[in-house]
Formats: C-alpha cells, sequence, structure tokens
C-alpha cells in the first residue's frame, strides 16, 4: 500500500492538519460534497480579484481589465483540464490494476536510444580529434579516409542535425550509415592474400566503436543499457503507474488518494467494478435499442447491428474476465466446471431455466496450523514423569508433540493440517506415559476441543482442558495457537441468522461463507460442522444486495441486510454494525449490481456490548472525508458507462504519445509495451471503437509529423489500413458499423495524409536523410499507393501512382537545388545562380570566379545524385525512369547557372574544359541520364570548343613545325619528361592566353624509353609531346556521343599524320643539306646534327604507331603509308649517308691511283720514297692513308654507335657502308686487272680491306655480308697480288692477308 506520507506536494503538518479537522469534526454536520465545477470556477478568480482590489484601488486602465478578464478563463480552463485528467486517470489505474483483455506485449522491435544536440557535437569533437591524430587508435590510410569522408558528409550535414533535432535518430542510425559507407570502400580494395575482407570490416567497426565511446568508462555502458532496455520492454504495475501520472500530469498525493479510495490492491473489488462496468453497458445498450437513439450511421440497417456489436463486445469482456483464475497468485478455479454457454447466461441474467451450481461446485479447501507452546496446572504427575500432546482434526490424521518433562511441559511444536470443512473441529489432548507392566495405552490427563473458524484469532491463546473425575488438575489450562487460512476464492465468512422464502426456510444463526466459483459466479452457502459440502446454498447472480432496517417479528440479530431478486427476497442480520457492513461489501461486490448500498447515516453508532465505532470504522471514516474533501469522490463514484470514452480516450492517446516522443528512445511514433498494454486495456473495457482509435492516432502522428517529428509510416500504414478496411466494410472480422463521423473524418485524413505523403516525397532528402530511418522512404511511397486507391479492393492504376509521384520529384528537384544553392552561398562559395540569387552580385563577379563557382556547384551537384542514388534509389526502383527524370530536373535548373557563367567567359577560353569533364564522367557512367536532355545540352555546349581547340592547336603545330625546323639547330636534346609539369602547353597564334593545363595529363608512355639517352631535336620533341598531349586532352574527355568522338579521334590521328610527314620530309631535306656541306675527305666525322636528325625519324616512327593508328580501312591505309614515307625516307638518308662515306674512300683510292704501273707519277713517288729514306725516317709504305682512313671509318661508327637510338638502322647503315666499301674496292682493283698493283698500293689495300673486315664484324655485320662474293674476289685478287710481290720485290714488311698475331699487334 501506498504510504500518503510520501507525498512530494505536502507536508507532514498539512496531513496532520487534515487529521484534526476530520476527528474535530465527529460531533459536527458533515462536510459538504464540492461545489460543481462551473461553480469552482467562478469563486477562485473572485477570491483572487479580491485580493488585487484591495492592492491597488481605483479605476483599471483597459489593458488590466483584458488581462483580468484573461485570466478567470485560464483558470477556468486550466480546472477543467484537471477534472478531465483525474477522471482519466482513474480509469487507467483500473486498467493498470487488474487487466483482463490486454498483456504487454514482448515481440516489439526494440528502440534505440536518441541522440541529442549535445551529443552530436560531442561525437564531432571525438571524430574530429581521431583525424587530428589526438587519439590512441591506430589506423591505417584507408580507415582515415573512410572516417574523413564520414566527418564530412555525414556528421556535418545540416540534414542529420535537423534528424537530430527532431529525436529521430539514434546511435544505431550513425553506426549503420558508417557501415554501408565502408562497405561500399572495402569491397574496392584490392584482395589480400590471408586478410578477408569481412575482418577489414570488423575491424572497422570496432575502430569507430572505439571512436564513437571515446574515453567513457566502457565497463558502466553496458549496464546501463540494459537495465533501460529491461524497462523498454515490460513494466511493473508500479512502474505503469508513475509512467502515467507523468503523462496525465497527476500529483502524487493525488495518486495516493486515488489509490486508497478506488482500492486498487483489492483484486475483489475491481473484479466487481468490472462487472459493474459490464452490466452499465448491457443496460445501455438495451436502453438505446429501447429508445431507438444511435449514432448516424451510413446505412440504417446498421442500428440493429450495433446494438448486437455492443452486446458481443460486452459477452467477450464476461468472457476474459471469466476466463481469468478467481484469486491472482492462488490456485486456477475457472469455469470449466460448469460447462455452460457464455452467451446466453451473461445476458439472460435471473433466467430460471439457467444451470443451478451444485453443492460440490463450492467445495473449500483449508489449511490449518496448530501449534502447542505449553501446559500449565499440572499437578497430578510427578515432576520427573514423561508427559506429551496429540493434536487431530476430526476426520483426518493425528499429529504427536515431542515428549518433555512434566516439571517443564513446554513445546511450542506445529501441526500442519488439510481439510475440507469450512467449521472443522480440533481436538488437542495431555497424555504422561503408563509405567505399569500390563498398561497397553498411555494415561490421559485432559483434552480440549476447538472449533476454529477463517475469522478466528490467529494468536496464542489459554484454554481449559477437561479432565477427568478424579484427576487433581481441576485448573489445567494449555496455550495454544490455531490458524486457519482462507482460501483465495473464499471472500467472506461468519455468522448470520437468515431467513429466505427458497432456502434457509427458518430464522436461525448460521456459519455461512460466500463463495467465489468464477468471475461471474458467487455463492451464498450455510455450512454445519465437521461437512465439507454446504448445507444450503444460494447462487447470487441477480441478486441486489442493500441495507434495511430491523424486523420486530424476528428474534435475533440487530443489524438487518437483504438480498432480493423477482420472486425472491433473502433477510439477513448480524450481531454488530461492522459485521454488516464488510457482509453487505463482499456481497455487493458478488452481485455485480449498479446500485451501490449505502447505510443510514447515524451521529453515533453502538455496537451490542456498548460504546462507541472501533477505530477501524474511525480509520475508514477519516479517510472518506479527507477523500472528499480533496474533491477525489466525484470522480471515483463517476460511472463510465455515463462518459464520453472516445473524447477521453483522444486525450489519453495524445498526451501518451507526446510522452513517448520525448522519452530518451527514439520511438518514431510507436508507443512502448506498457503504452500499448494500457491503451489496449482501455479499448477493450471502455468500449472505444478501434477505427475511432486509429483516426485519433493517424490524427496525432501527421500533426507531429508536420511539426517535423519523424514518425515510421508503417504506423501511418496500420492505422490507414485498418480505418480503410473498417469504412469501406472489408474488415477481417467481418462487416461492421460504420458512422458517418467515422466516414466523414476517414475522408479528411485520407485528404490530409495524401498531402502529407507527397509533401514528404517531394522533400525526401530532408524527411529522410541518408535513407534514415531504413526503409522508411519505400514504406512512405507504399503507404501513398494504398491512400490513393478509391476503396480497399479496387487496385489503383500504376500511371496515376507513377503521375503523382513524378509531381513529387519535380518539386523534389526544385526543392534540393535551391538549398543546395542556399547552402552553397552560405558556404562563400556561390557568386552567381541568377534564378535564386540578384543578378547584380553575379555581374560583378569576375568571369574566373563564375566559372569557380559553377565548377563547385557541380560538385555539389555531383554529390546529391550520387546520395540520391545510394540512399533513395532502393525506394524508387519502381520507377527508375522517374529518378531519372527528376535528376535531369534537377541538371535543367543547373543548366540555368552553368550557361550564365559559360557565356561570361571570353572568347577562346579553355578554362571551362574541367566543368565538362567533371559532368561528362558523372553522366557517361549513368545509364539514364548518359545522353540525355541535359548531357546533349553540355555536349552542344562544348563541341564548338573542342572544335576550336582543336583547329588552334593544329594551327599551332603546323606554325610551330615551320618556324622550328627554319630555326633548328638540330642539336640533341635531353629528355623532357621530367619536367613536363613545368612545360606550359603551346599558344595558337591568335590566342592572347595559355591553352589549358590537361587535368589528366601524365608522362606519355613513349618516353619511357628515352630517360638514359638523347633525343631528337627540340622542334621535333615539342611536336610529338603536342601530338600526346592534345589527343590525351581529347581521350580524357571520354566524348559520349560515338560519331563525334570517333570523328574527333579521326581528325586527330590524321593530323597526326599529316604533322608527322611535315616533320619527316623537312628532317630529310635538312639532312641533305647538311651532308652537302660535309667534307669528302677522312677528315670527315659525322656531327651530332646528323645523328639528330636519325632520331627524330626513329621517333617519328615510333609516334606513327601511337599517334596515327586507327582501326578501320582508310586510316590504316593512310597510317601504312606513313609508315611507308618514314621507311624510304631513312633508306635515303642511309644510302646519302653511305654515299658520303664511300665517297671519302674514293678520295682514298684516287691518291693510290697514283702509284699505278707505268704513270709517271708512279716512278716520281716511288723514287722520292727512296731517296728520302736515306736522311730520314719514312713511315712504313701505306700506313698513313690506311690509317687515316681506318680512324675515319672506326670514330664515325662509335659516332653512330653512341648517338643514334635506334639499332636497327645503324645495322642497315652498317651494312651498306660495308656493302659499298668493298664493293668500290672491288671496282677499283678491276679497272686494274692487268696491271700489277705497286707496293704501296697493296699493302694499303690489304690494310684497309682487312681492319675494314674487323671492324665492321664487330659492329655486328652478319658473316654472310661480310663474306660475300665481292669480298671473296677481292681477298682472291689482294692474296695473288701479295704473292707476286713477295717474289719480286722480296715481301711486304709484315703486311699481308693472313691472320696473324703479329699483325694484329701492328694494326
Amino acid at each position: 500500500m501506498l504510504d500518503p506520507s510520501s507525498s512530494e506536494e505536502e507536508s507532514d503538518e498539512g496531513l496532520e492538519e487534515e487529521s484534526r479537522d476530520v476527528l474535530a469534526a465527529a460531533g459536527g454536520s458533515q462536510r459538504a460534497p464540492p461545489a460543481p465545477a462551473r461553480e469552482g470556477r467562478r469563486e477562485a478568480p473572485g477570491r483572487a480579484g479580491g485580493g488585487g482590489g484591495a492592492a491597488r484601488p481605483g479605476s483599471p486602465s483597459p489593458s488590466v481589465l483584458s488581462e483580468g478578464r484573461d485570466e478567470p478563463e485560464r483558470q477556468l480552463d486550466e480546472e477543467q483540464e484537471r477534472r478531465i485528467r483525474l477522471q482519466l486517470y482513474v480509469f487507467v489505474v483500473r486498467c493498470i490494476a487488474y487487466p483482463f483483455n490486454a498483456k504487454q506485449p514482448t515481440d516489439m522491435a526494440r528502440r534505440q536510444q536518441k541522440l541529442n544536440k549535445q551529443q552530436l557535437q560531442l561525437l564531432k569533437e571525438r571524430f574530429q580529434a581521431f583525424l587530428n591524430g589526438e587519439t590512441q587508435i591506430v589506423a591505417d590510410e584507408a580507415f582515415c579516409n573512410a572516417v574523413r569522408s564520414y566527418y564530412e558528409v555525414f556528421l556535418k550535414s545540416d540534414r542529420v542535425a535537423r534528424m537530430v533535432q527532431s529525436g529521430g535518430c539514434s546511435a544505431n542510425d550513425f553506426r549503420e550509415v558508417f557501415k554501408k559507407n565502408i562497405e561500399k570502400r572495402v569491397r574496392s580494395l584490392p584482395e589480400i592474400d590471408g586478410l578477408s575482407k569481412e575482418t577489414v570490416l570488423s575491424s572497422w567497426i570496432a575502430k569507430y566503436d572505439a571512436i564513437y565511446r571515446g574515453e567513457e568508462d566502457l565497463c558502466k555502458q553496458p549496464n546501463r543499457m540494459a537495465l533501460s532496455a529491461v524497462s523498454e520492454l515490460i513494466l511493473s504495475k508500479e512502474q505503469l503507474y508513475e509512467m502515467f501520472q507523468q503523462i496525465l500530469g497527476i500529483k502524487k498525493l493525488e495518486h495516493q488518494l486515488l489509490y486508497n479510495a478506488c482500492q486498487l490492491d483489492n483484486a475483489d473489488e475491481q473484479a466487481a467494478q468490472i462487472r459493474r462496468e459490464l452490466d452499465g453497458r448491457l443496460q445501455l445498450a438495451e436502453k438505446m435499442a429501447k429508445e431507438r437513439k444511435f449514432p448516424k450511421f451510413i446505412a440504417k440497417e446498421m442500428e440493429n447491428m450495433y446494438i448486437e456489436e455492443l452486446r458481443s463486445s460486452v459477452n467477450l469482456l464476461m468472457a476474459n474476465l471469466e476466463s481469468l483464475p478467481v484469486s491472482k497468485g492462488g490456485p486456477e478455479f475457472k469455469l470449466q466446471k460448469l460447462k455452460r454457454s457464455q452467451n446466453s447466461a451473461f445476458l439472460d441474467i435471473g433466467d430460471e431455466n439457467e444451470i443451478q451450481l451444485s453443492k460440490s461446485d463450492v467445495v473449500l479447501s483449508f489449511t490449518l496450523e496448530i501449534v502447542i507452546m505449553e501446559v500449565q496446572g499440572l499437578k497430578s504427575v510427578a515432576p520427573n514423569r514423561i508427559v506429551y500432546c496429540t493434536m487431530e482434526v476430526e476426520g483426518g490424521e493425528k499429529l504427536q508433540t515431542d515428549q518433555a518433562e512434566a516439571s517443564r511441559p513446554q513445546w511450542g511444536t506445529q501441526g500442519d493440517f488439510t481439510t475440507t470443512h469450512p467449521r472443522p473441529v480440533v481436538k488437542v489432548k495431555l497424555f504422561t506415559e503408563s509405567t505399569g507392566v500390563l498398561a497397553l495405552e498411555d494415561k490421559e490427563l485432559g483434552r480440549v476441543i476447538l472449533y476454529p473458524t477463517s475469522n478466528s484469532s490467529k494468536s496464542a491463546e489459554l484454554h481449559r482442558m477437561m479432565v477427568p473425575k478424579s484427576s487433581q488438575d481441576s485448573d489445567l489450562k494449555i496455550k495454544l495457537a490455531v490458524r486457519m487460512d482462507k482460501p483465495p476464492h473464499m471472500k467472506h465468512s461468519g455468522y448470520l441468522y437468515a431467513l429466505g422464502q427458497k432456502v434457509w426456510k427458518r430464522w436461525k444463526k448460521r456459519y455461512f461463507v460466500l463463495v467465489q466459483v468464477s468471475q461471474y459466479t458467487f455463492a451464498m452457502c450455510s455450512y454445519r460442522e465437521k461437512k465439507s459440502e454446504p448445507q444450503e446454498l444460494m447462487q447470487l447472480e441477480g441478486y441486489t444486495v442493500d441495507y434495511t432496517d430491523p424486523h420486530p417479528g424476528l428474534q435475533g440479530g440487530q443489524m438487518f441486510f437483504n438480498a432480493v431478486k423477482e420472486g425472491d427476497t433473502v433477510i439477513f442480520a448480524s450481531d454488530d454494525e461492522q459485521d454488516r457492513i464488510l457482509w453487505v461489501q463482499a456481497m455487493y461486490r458478488a452481485t455485480g449490481q449498479s446500485y451501490k448500498p449505502v447505510p443510514a447515516i447515524q451521529t453515533q453508532k453502538v455496537n451490542p456490548k456498548g460504546g462507541t465505532l472501533h477505530a477501524g470504522a474511525q480509520l475508514r471514516k477519516f479517510y472518506a472525508d479527507r477523500f472528499q474533501k480533496h474533491g477525489m469522490d466525484e470522480f471515483i463514484s463517476a460511472s463510465p458507462c455515463k462518459l464520453d470514452h472516445a473524447f477521453l480516450f483522444r486525450i489519453l492517446q495524445r498526451q501518451t504519445l507526446d510522452h513517448r516522443l520525448n522519452d530518451s528512445y527514439s520511438c518514431l511514433g510507436w508507443f512502448s509495451p506498457g503504452q500499448v498494454f494500457v491503451l489496449d486495456e482501455y479499448c477493450a473495457r471502455y468500449g472505444v471503437r478501434g477505427c475511432h482509435r486509429h483516426l485519433c492516432y493517424l490524427t496525432e502522428l501527421m500533426e507531429h509529423s508536420e511539426s517535423g517529428a519523424v514518425v515510421d509510416p508503417t504506423l501511418l500504414h496500420y492505422s490507414f489500413a485498418f480505418c480503410a478496411s473498417h469504412v469501406h466494410g472489408s474488415r477481417p472480422d467481418g462487416i461492421g458499423t460504420v458512422s458517418m463521423e467515422e466516414k466523414d473524418r476517414f475522408e479528411e485524413i485520407k485528404e490530409r495524409l495524401s498531402f502529407l505523403l507527397e509533401n514528404q516525397i517531394s522533400h525526401f532528402r530532408y524527411c529522410f536523410p541518408f535513407g534514415r530511418p531504413e526503409g522508411a522512404l519505400k514504406a512512405t511511397l507504399s503507404l501513398l499507393e494504398r491512400v490513393l486507391m478509391k476503396d480497399i479492393a479496387t487496385p489503383i492504376p500504376a500511371e496515376e501512382v507513377k503521375k503523382v509521384v513524378r509531381k513529387c520529384l519535380e518539386k523534389a528537384a526544385l526543392i534540393n537545388y535551391t538549398r543546395l544553392t542556399e547552402y552553397a552561398k552560405i558556404e562563400g562559395q556561390v557568386t552567381l545562380f541568377c534564378f535564386v540569387f540578384d543578378t547584380e552580385t553575379m555581374s560583378q563577379a569576375s568571369p574566373a570566379r563564375k566559372l569557380e563557382d559553377v565548377l563547385h556547384l557541380a560538385e555539389l551537384c555531383i554529390e546529391v545524385l550520387q546520395q540520391n542514388e545510394e540512399h533513395h534509389a532502393e525506394a524508387f526502383a519502381w520507377w527508375p525512369d522517374l529518378l531519372a527524370e527528376h535528376a535531369e530536373k534537377f541538371w535543367a535548373l543547373f543548366t540555368v547557372d552553368m550557361d550564365t557563367a559559360l557565356e561570361a567567359q571570353p572568347q577562346d577560353s579553355w578554362d571551362s574544359f574541367p566543368l565538362f569533364q567533371l559532368l561528362n564522367n558523372f553522366l557517361r557512367n549513368d545509364t539514364l541520364l548518359c545522353n540525355g536532355k541535359f548531357h546533349k545540352h553540355l555536349q552542344e555546349i562544348f563541341v564548338p570548343l573542342v572544335v576550336r581547340y582543336v583547329d588552334l592547336m593544329e594551327s599551332s603545330i603546323a606554325q610551330s613545325i615551320h618556324r622550328g625546323f627554319e630555326q633548328e639547330t638540330w642539336q640533341p636534346v635531353k629528355n623532357i619528361a621530367n619536367s613536363l609539369p613545368n612545360v606550359a602547353l603551346p599558344k595558337a597564334p591568335s590566342l592572347p592566353r595559355n591553352l589549358p593545363q590537361i587535368p589528366s595529363f601524365s608522362t606519355p608512355s613513349w618516353m619511357a624509353s628515352l630517360y638514359e639517352s638523347t633525343n631528337g631535336s627540340a622542334t621535333s620533341e615539342d611536336l610529338f609531346w603536342k601530338l600526346d598531349a592534345l589527343q590525351m586532352f581529347v581521350f580524357d574527355l571520354h566524348w559520349p556521343e560515338q560519331e563525334f568522338a570517333h570523328h574527333l579521334e579521326q581528325r586527330l590521328k590524321l593530323m597526326a599524320s599529316d604533322m608527322i610527314e611535315a616533320c619527316v620530309k623537312r628532317t630529310r631535306t635538312a639532312f641533305e643539306l647538311k651532308l652537302q656541306k660535309a667534307s669528302k675527305t677522312t677528315d670527315l666525322r659525322i656531327p651530332a646534327s646528323v645523328c639528330t636528325m636519325l632520331n627524330v625519324l626513329v621517333d617519328a616512327k615510333k609516334q606513327s604507331t601511337k599517334l596515327c593508328a586507327l582501326d578501320g580501312g582508310q586510316e590504316q591505309q593512310y597510317h601504312s603509308k606513313i609508315d611507308d614515307l618514314i621507311d624510304s625516307t631513312v633508306k635515303e638518308i642511309i644510302s646519302m649517308l653511305v654515299s658520303k662515306f664511300v665517297a671519302v674512300l674514293e678520295g682514298v683510292l684516287s691518291k693510290l691511283s697514283r702509284y699505278d704501273e707505268g704513270t709517271f707519277f708512279s716512278s716520281i713517288l716511288s723514287f722520292t720514297v727512296k731517296a728520302a729514306a736515306k736522311y730520314v725516317d719514312v713511315p712504313k709504305p701505306g700506313m698513313d692513308l690506311a690509317d687515316t682512313y681506318i680512324m675515319f671509318v672506326r670514330q664515325n661508327q662509335d659516332i653512330l654507335r653512341e648517338k643514334v637510338n635506334e639499332e636497327m638502322y645503324i645495322e642497315k647503315l652498317f651494312d651498306q657502308w660495308y656493302s659499298s666499301s668493298m664493293k668500290v674496292i672491288c671496282v677499283w682493283l678491276a679497272d686494274r686487272l692487268d696491271l700489277q698493283l705497286h707496293i704501296y698500293q697493296l699493302k694499303t689495300l690489304i690494310k684497309i680491306v682487312k681492319k675494314t673486315y674487323r671492324d665492321f664484324r664487330l659492329q655486328g655485320v652478319l658473316e654472310g655480308t661480310l663474306n660475300s662474293k665481292t669480298y671473296d674476289t677481292l681477298h682472291r685478287r689482294l692474296t695473288v697480288e701479295e704473292a707476286t710481290a713477295s717474289v719480286s720485290e722480296g715481301g711486304l714488311q709484315g703486311i699481308t692477308m693472313k691472320d696473324s698475331d703479329e699483325e694484329e699487334e701492328e694494326g
């Protein structure tokens, strides 16, 4: 029982003062009942106004008068609201105290703790600390990038902040969003042997949890969650009382007063209250049927159906009540024994044909405890003799105490017995052990016989024992206690006088027991001693109990009351007033009558023994007066059947929902299990129609949703579906009555709900940010389709739903773009946006600033559409084309700003290409947006720019070729790939500014092989880099339209072919001019410029494969022509170079020709040499000229080998050089076939031929080329000449055609 002294609103002194007031009024008049509500409301302002007038005399101002009028009205409203809440709380606590229809559901989804603004800010700080490296959490770069993206995109989002503020966000939502983000990232990571992606995900989630928790105590958190989870799932009665005190604003004192007055802890009183309520509802239904006063229904025939609904609902409640155990917590004693039809019995109370109870139906079971303490006055037995006691309940077993000495006969032994006799006979005997040899039994010293009842005293008492006649123990007493427990279904018992017409036909005193057989079946039974079945019984159904005046003709009994039924009256009488009151209250609960008996008011009540009313009655009178003093009696005594429970339930449900949305759980409009239980019980017990309940629920949910709260659309769907099936007559339980009010309210709510849903879909990014709550947008779309249905059976055409969704998404595009531009403006990034903002700021911004702004806006737009695809596309899976139309509408709004920015750009400005690349890379990867309306518009804008850019680049490259080769020094340049990022793109001739840096430019792959060597000329390197950069730039555009992309590619390839062709031709011309100027003597050394020209051709050959190759007919043929041109040019250059080398050899041979046999110069030169040898050391014949030529060959070979990059060209050159040299020498010898070679000629030729053969072999000339027929002919001729000279001249001084070590050393 709750203690009133624990009140928080009143002090102990106030309670003591009330007690004194109540006690002081014992001899005076009774306190008047509280005034009606409106009278009370009028008095309070009058007193307040009087006080105010005394404090401030004089006429008040008009504002004061208006305030004075408002204050009484406000007080009246507050008082009326308080009375409604108190009355509502009375019904609620009765539902909690004794539920018989509903129970707290245990299968509801567990709700998570909601996040508030402070927790969100703390969470941001923790993630920022992690990103700044201020935590001890070790993480790799990939995880840091994921956290940074989560922090920037999600945590800092204003949409998340609004969701947190509305109370619809939980820690689980934050975790699920992070998990979804990292799943996509982890899937894109490469596979690692021994490390699965599931392990990476688990590790990342664990690190996220560590960041989320921060420095909190990790041990306490789980405990707090566990306690909150338990309170979320199921609540005790005390917790439910406390919850609804908070919901309805009931003070603690008010609850305590109501608790005591309603006897909430008395299950019998609560069950009786329910029976009275149900009986009242049945009577109300009968009255309504009789007077034909019905609510207005949509059909006339529903009036009778409505009465049947009322009756069947009451029958169902009766059945539920009847199926409960008689006393909760006690043994189940249900109605199955009665084997009768429930419906007929409930409606036909008092029917003579109803099945009566038999005597065996009311057999009771009692538990007795007999405790024997001690025996006093035992004198006839020696002190050392052994004594003991026996105890028995007549008809049962016999128990014995321990043995004790006669000097101290004390035991404290307890015996437990079970009996079915309401009036059992208990016998206790005292024995002493017999000492005689022949004694068969112990000697009985005394006995006592008791007749306990359940009302008997439970404490130990002394009882005089009956002793044998010859016993000396005349004053023998025994102290014992007999406790007889009361069975749960035994509601009251005691002695009464009774007289009836059908039972108890003689006026005599009997022992009566009020037995509850089931929740709706009670019997008044009279019992005799030692009998388990009643002598007579009366079933109380249909009887009405009340107090009556004394009957003079009946002797016995002081206080009278009766039980009356049609055709029968039973008169009862008790010996005192208190007993009568208890009997009437017990029978009042049993009969279920609506009339509450009230005894006649007496100033002083005297009991039969004389004296005043005992303390228990005074205490009850104290509580009753105190209860009336606080004005609570009207709420307790109010008949539930006469109140508008539809109105009261609407208030209760609204207050409960407000409380639920403001608690610590992210409920999304779902009630807690305890709240669902109370609301279900209230609706069932007080007859609130299901349609009304759900209509009110829909209204409240929509109001909260319109106010910004996050509401689960599944709830709206459930309630709407219930109401729709009810109104359209398609309920699962059959057709029910539908009132006009319900239909009108449903149509109004349907229209309002449709508007709400369309508005939510139009604001889907803000109502369901990042797809939270999970599945809410999809449920909203499903609900919209249900709302658009005309009735519950006819499905709406898909096109109509699609039309509505299309309209919503069109609005969504404008809403999203408008808010996006506002966000960008707040961010300080955007200054144009002509259709949203003022044009003054736009006109003042520079073209570069406008382009920067629109580029940033494009990034934001792409991010928005990517988020839509990631978080909302699944909900719109039925209409992917609508989401594409939404995106096109979104881009159409962006087009206005983009076109404005691009129009402001100066002519021939290429800074807008990054904008195209950004947008095109996004659009081309979207199958629905690729080559869509906006994509085509984007292409139309940039096609002229691309064409113009290519034209200017072509002109610029052509001019650079012309000018470059005119001024070309042909000096070899080092590879410029290392410095490419610092090299500006070439300028077009007519452009005032540089061409744009290629956003995705990287080092061309063909330059990789040139890092450690020399390249061609500066002009050629510049040409090839420009051509490659231009092609890479156009490739990176990824032009979506295939025809134009193919055209661009073809044009660039053909342009590259033309440019390379021009480069090759100019190189050949320059090579020819350079070679003509070169010397024809052995002093000739190949200049670096000639090698550079060869390298240019080498590079041209390589670049033509990359820059000029196209798959297809003509292009491939054209590319082959370029290759043929390069190959022919290389051949020509090699031929010219070989011709130059051969010319040098011919010059050497021409010098040798002067030694021909028979010429004038031959004899002179020979004589000159011989004469000079007498005075100076003359070199060996042939050494000077041969060595000079050999040095020429070797040094040029080294130059070519070092500076020409293509090995194949060097091999071709050396092959031709060797073959041509041998051929020239062979021809020269052939011309002298009939002449003998001069010794000088022979020595020189032998050395030249041998050294040339050796050198070219070392340079890699193949054996087949070296040992050609020309060489064989030459070798044979020189061998023959050598042999001839050996005979005629005596040898060649060591020079021979034979290979030898000596000659090797000499050479």
